[in-house]
């Protein structure tokens, strides 16, 4: 569905001049500093994935984004969505994906809802009878029908976000470019939001790339995540690949039938007690060095185990070591 080969990104910085006029020649001369926002990224993306696509501020998560919906112009390198160039056949691509910024709408401000789907549906040229079938189904899966005749300025962020995401679905595209679709919301409308897209990626067959700061919305939606650093990608695979990758240490808690008969560090090289209380123990380990099960055996020589709680290491823990 997404094919990126060589894909590059810079900008040039004109001198800061106090002068308008030598600002502006600097402007037209291609004079200032170049600041280089992708630098040869490739990556492809099958249908029906869901990507999470993830990087600090400034990285380039949604210059990358711009580049793929046909916005921008990259530097060098190609862009295929559904094998075609979005900036050479911008029309043809821009019926076949949906995007969704989290701080910017795309429905009219002063309008109700409605008015800014019919806007979306004459631009799309979307049949009536079909457009009718869409938010019917869209209604089922968003609860859109109480929002309908609602001035878009008055909806809550949770409900904004729903109606953005009905117009980005309204066209029927096959590809979602979510950019920060929770930021700003409250617990209840994540979680809603979440469940949402879930059902839109699973029932509705669609492909999601997803840029984010809330490492909950990649733990429970992505089956993959790609890590964009300073321009690079750095890492693209599964959160399991990425957890093994950093190698941060796993906790593990068991509870024995009766006080633990625990030796001294020494004897027990490939794991460290993180804390003991009477019937319990408390380890940190690493899986890449040593599988649960093993530790598990080595632990039963101290007693007999009646209860095991483990604990991976926190996602935004293993992203920040890749930071």
């Amino acid at each position: 569905m997404i094919e990126v080969r060589n894909l590059h990104k810079s900008f040039r910085l004109p001198p800061n001049h106090p002068s308008r006029w030598e600002r502006l020649k600097s402007v037209l001369s291609g004079a200032g500093a170049e600041k280089i926002a992708v630098r040869e990224i490739n990556f492809t993306i099958e249908q029906g994935e869901f990507v999470g696509y993830i990087g600090p501020n400034g990285a380039g998560k949604s210059t990358t984004i711009k580049m793929l919906a046909g916005i921008l112009h990259p530097s060098s390198g190609e862009v295929r969505i559904g094998g075609l160039n979005p900036h050479k056949d911008r029309r043809r691509v821009a019926s076949r994906i949906g995007v969704v910024f989290g701080q910017r709408s795309q429905l009219w401000w002063d309008l109700p809802v409605r008015d800014s789907f019919d806007i979306l549906a004459a631009m799309y040229r979307i049949d009536p009878r079909r457009k009718a079938k869409t938010l019917g189904e869209l209604d089922e899966l968003l609860e859109l029908r109480d929002l309908m005749d609602v001035p878009v300025r008055k909806l809550s962020l949770g409900q904004r976000m729903r109606a953005d995401l009905a117009a980005a679905l309204l066209h029927e595209p096959e590809l979602l470019f979510l950019d920060e679709p929770t930021i700003g919301l409250d617990i209840l409308a994540k979680r809603n939001i979440r469940k949402l897209l879930s059902t839109v990626n699973r029932e509705l067959g669609k492909t999601v790339l997803l840029t984010t700061h809330d490492m909950d919305d990649i733990e429970q939606l992505c089956s993959r995540v790609m890590v964009i650093n300073h321009g690079s990608l750095v890492y693209d695979g599964t959160i399991g690949q990425l957890r093994e990758r950093i190698g941060l240490p796993t906790l593990l808690q068991v509870t024995f039938t009766s006080e633990a008969d625990v030796p001294g560090p020494d004897a027990l090289p490939e794991f460290s007690i993180a804390k003991t209380s009477g019937r319990g123990l408390a380890i940190h380990f690493n899986r890449r060095d040593i599988p649960a099960m093993e530790v598990l055996r080595k632990l039963e020589s101290f007693g007999t185990i009646i209860d095991v709680h483990m604990e991976e290491p926190d996602f935004e823990e293993v992203i920040h070591q890749i930071y």
